[in-house]
């Protein structure tokens, strides 16, 4: 799996126009699944991000996790996290089929509500607008078969 992760102020994503999903203080999060993803690696990424610790304390140091600054998740479905880049038009191939992401998402989104916090979401498949306010900007890229 692949995770673009932003310590946001605000975020949101609308679809036809409405707003589907949006937070506060927290992250927004670009979830990609690939093929040769499983549930284990959905539940590892999501405590390895449920626990990182990216928010400024008092002495201006990243030292505070989600949790301390009473934050949320928004997290959106995003298969162009592994589009094969190697000529001017990208291909997909390589992102999971729904049939296998849209469960490793929904459970990556389960693994983060049991970590006690609010998630928002974008809808699978669906044509969205993001929105965010970075703080920071801190922005991070996970993939599981680095971690």
């Amino acid at each position: 799996m692949r995770a673009v992760v932003t310590r946001v102020s605000k975020a949101s994503v609308e679809i036809g126009g409405q707003v589907y999903g949006q937070i506060e203080r927290g992250f927004l999060i670009l979830l990609g699944v690939g093929p040769a993803d499983t549930e284990e690696e959905a539940l590892r990424l999501a405590e390895k991000i449920c626990r990182l610790r990216v928010f400024e304390d008092e002495n201006g140091k990243m030292n505070l996790d989600l949790e301390s600054v009473g934050g949320a998740l928004l997290v959106v479905s995003q298969f162009t996290l592994y589009a094969d880049l190697k000529s001017r038009r990208p291909g997909f191939s390589h992102a999971a089929r729904p049939e296998q992401a849209i469960p490793l998402y929904n459970l990556f989104m389960d693994k983060c509500r049991a970590c006690g916090f609010s998630v928002e979401h974008g809808e699978f498949g669906a044509d969205m607008q993001v929105m965010s306010v970075n703080d920071g900007p801190v922005t991070l890229v996970f993939d599981t078969q680095c971690l």
